[in-house]
């Protein structure tokens, strides 16, 4: 990861807060193709399997985003801020989150969802397949 995303990373923890990993991620539901069979690709991932949860439940929290953000997972927080200067985008305590799941692998990118203590979950995608097994290693 380059020093900017490694900044970004550790903008605004809290005092004492310790970064235990972080990667560089796509929500699913705001991936998009590219070209034709891309945007149908495109509009399948968005449709189909983004997000699990009724309204009011925690995936149902998150903001809708477009582009890659940082994904990191700190001792006490896990949460997406912007790469490019940290900027929080949505946070939950750590305690919320029950486990990381890896999907099969969809074009290029790793698919994985994040599964949260209330059954709901949201889908995200990474280049990294290591980047999905160091959340596993972390959160279970």
């Amino acid at each position: 990861m380059s020093a900017l995303q490694e900044r970004s990373a550790h903008s605004q923890l809290a005092p004492g807060e310790q970064l235990l990993a972080y990667g560089r991620v796509v929500p699913a539901a705001g991936a998009k193709g590219v070209g034709i069979s891309g945007a149908v690709a495109g509009l399948l991932v968005n449709a189909v399997g983004a997000r699990s949860g009724a309204a009011g439940s925690i995936a149902a929290g998150m903001p809708r985003t477009s582009g890659a953000l940082l994904l990191r997972v700190t001792d006490q927080r896990v949460g997406l801020v912007r790469p490019l200067d940290g900027t929080p985008v949505w946070e939950v305590p750590r305690a919320w989150v029950a486990r990381i799941e890896r999907r099969p692998r969809t074009q290029l990118m790793a698919r994985f969802r994040v599964h949260y203590s209330d059954g709901s979950w949201l889908a995200f995608l990474t280049m990294r397949r290591r980047t999905i097994e160091q959340f596993r290693s972390l959160i279970g």
